[in-house]
């Protein structure tokens, strides 16, 4: 893979860990990391030594806490639509990928960092952690997926309190709105949203592609579309060899040994 400006990738057995790495910026997403993102996000979708993604930011403060509004001030009309698709286009990469990942939220998540974290599938947050989308302060509104993600995860009430308004909530507020789905103690963050990762990683990595797939495109049709899709996943996993693992070790009361196979 190659290396990184502004973020960094750890691994470590079958999960890896997507870092963003500006501190000096509270981690704030500019043009060339959304790019760095989308090109460690295509290796590690493509890569099968890896079945789950860790996403946090470095040091203790952020996160990350927004774009790059030194960049954003510079856009015209054409230009924005670009800059919205490409991080669009990135955060869906993630959020399609067909593994599990795990937003490890240290500080503050806001704007498009708070967009990140909802591109993830769950959402792990230090107690100190604050959330927000204060776009609209600055005359803009969300442009990476948050003005579609959050209602779907909190409800259109409780999204449009955050949006409309653009204050932050705290990780216990964050919390009781559905938006993460645990609060740790700061120090803990990484390593509860890594134990998090891994006893999701136990299970067949298979059946996690489908699930993922299952819930996504159920909330983006109609229930029989989505019960159709999910019938049709349920016989798919039927002809695979993690499927037979999986009821042979229940029987015989050992833990399965998952090939992804």
């Amino acid at each position: 893979m190659a290396d990184f400006n502004t973020i960094r990738i750890e691994r470590e057995g079958r999960r890896a860990t997507v870092i963003v790495s500006r501190p000096d910026k509270l981690n704030a997403l500019n043009d060339e990391t959304i790019g760095e993102l989308r090109a460690a996000f295509e290796a590690l979708a493509g890569d099968d030594d890896v079945r789950g993604l860790v996403i946090t930011g470095e040091g203790e403060k952020a996160f990350v806490a927004g774009a790059d509004i030194g960049e954003l001030a510079k856009m015209g009309s054409i230009d924005g639509i670009d800059v919205s698709r490409k991080g669009q286009e990135t955060f869906r990469l993630l959020e399609h990928m067909g593994k599990p990942v795990v937003a490890a939220v240290n500080g503050y998540a806001l704007g498009g960092g708070l967009e990140l974290a909802l591109a993830c599938h769950l959402r792990v947050a230090s107690e100190k952690a604050r959330f927000g989308l204060p776009e609209v302060k600055l005359g803009i509104i969300p442009g990476y997926g948050g003005t579609v993600r959050l209602p779907r995860i909190v409800g259109r009430g409780r999204a449009l309190e955050l949006i409309l308004t653009g204050e932050m909530v705290g990780a216990e507020r964050a919390y009781e709105m559905g938006l993460v789905n645990k609060v740790v103690p700061p120090e803990e963050t990484r390593s509860a949203a890594e134990a998090l990762l891994d006893t999701i990683l136990k299970n067949g990595p298979i059946a996690l592609r489908f699930a993922l797939e299952a819930v996504d495109r159920s909330l983006e049709t109609g229930v029989e579309e989505g019960l159709g899709l999910e019938a049709h996943l349920f016989g798919l996993l039927a002809s695979t060899d993690d499927m037979r693992e999986g009821m042979n070790a229940f029987l015989e009361k050992r833990e399965a040994d998952f090939r992804g196979e």
